[in-house]
C-alpha cells in the first residue's frame, strides 16, 4: 500500500503542484481517504482519474487538502502586542509603508485583521498588504469577503460597526477595507517569496508539514524579511531551531530577523 500511495504523491504533484511529502503523512492520508470513500473511489487510480476529468471533485480536493480553519483577531493579546510595539518599532526603524505579507491567508480573515489593526497607527493611505494562498478557491471567498458570526467574533466592536455590514446571517467586510489587501496564489513549498518584508504573518499552517519542510519555509521566511523583520506565528506552533536560522525570539509568537544569532 506503500508504493501506491508514493505514485498517488507524484499523481497529485504533477496535478496540483502540491507536495504530499512535505505534509505529516498519517494526518494527512486519513483526510484524504475520507475524500476517496466520498466519492466513491475503490482505489487512489480511480480518485486521480476522476479529478483529471472533474472540475468540481478536483476544487474540493484542492480545497480539503490546504485546510482552511481562519478566523479574525485569532488570540487578542497577540494582536495587541502587534498594536502596541512591534508595529510601533518597526515604523520607527522603517517609517509608515510597511511592506507586510500575509502567507497561507485562508479565506482573508488575517491580512483583513491587520488592515484594520494597522489603522490604529498608519494612515490607510500608506497601508498595502499582501496576501497570499496555494488554493483558488480560498482566495475567490477572501476576495468576496462574506463571514459568518463566528469568523468575526473576535473584531473589536468598534471596527464590526465601522467595516462589516449584515447581509442576513452574514457579515460583508467594506470595500475600504479590502481595497489595502492584494491577494496573489502561491505555495510556500514551491513559489518565489515576496522580498524586503517587515513583517510575514504565518499563523497555525505550519502544523501540518513535516519537520523538515517547517525548516525550509522558515528559513526562506527569515531571507523574506529585511534586518531586524517581524515574524508573527500560530500559538499551535514554535521555531525550535530559531538561532541556527537567523531569529532571535521576541515573545511566544514574534521572532525577530537578527544573523547575529547566526551561528
Amino acid at each position: 500500500m506503500a508504493d501506491v500511495y508514493e505514485k498517488f504523491k507524484d499523481d497529485v504533484m504533477s496535478l496540483t503542484k502540491i507536495d504530499l511529502s512535505a505534509y505529516k503523512e498519517k494526518q494527512m492520508r486519513r483526510r484524504i481517504d475520507s475524500l476517496v470513500t466520498k466519492r466513491e473511489c475503490k482505489s487512489y487510480d480511480e480518485y486521480v482519474a476522476l479529478l483529471k476529468k472533474d472540475k468540481e471533485v478536483f476544487e474540493e480536493f484542492v480545497n480539503f487538502l490546504t485546510i482552511n480553519v481562519s478566523e479574525f483577531y485569532r488570540n487578542p493579546d497577540q494582536w495587541e502586542l502587534m498594536v502596541k510595539t512591534y508595529v510601533p518599532e518597526l515604523i520607527e526603524k522603517f517609517g509608515k509603508r510597511l511592506k507586510i505579507w500575509s502567507a497561507a491567508c485562508s479565506t482573508g480573515d488575517e491580512p483583513y485583521s491587520l488592515v484594520m489593526a494597522l489603522s490604529e497607527l498608519i494612515d490607510m493611505r500608506d497601508i498595502k498588504i499582501i496576501a497570499t494562498d496555494i488554493d483558488k478557491q480560498v482566495l475567490a471567498q477572501a476576495k468576496t469577503g462574506l463571514y459568518n458570526a463566528k469568523s468575526i467574533a473576535g473584531v473589536p466592536d468598534h471596527y464590526k460597526k465601522k467595516y462589516f455590514t449584515q447581509i442576513g446571517e452574514s457579515y460583508q467586510i467594506s470595500d475600504e477595507i479590502k481595497s489595502h489587501v492584494e491577494f496573489r496564489e502561491g505555495n510556500l513549498l514551491r513559489d518565489k517569496y515576496p522580498d524586503k518584508c517587515h513583517m510575514i504573518v504565518c499563523r497555525n499552517v505550519l502544523i501540518y508539514f513535516t519537520e523538515e519542510a517547517k525548516h525550509e519555509v522558515y528559513q526562506k521566511f527569515n531571507d523574506a524579511l529585511v534586518d531586524d523583520g517581524i515574524l508573527f506565528i500560530g500559538s499551535t506552533e514554535q521555531i525550535m531551531d530559531y538561532k541556527s536560522i537567523g531569529y532571535k525570539r521576541r515573545s511566544s509568537f514574534y521572532y525577530q530577523r537578527d544573523l547575529t544569532q547566526k551561528g
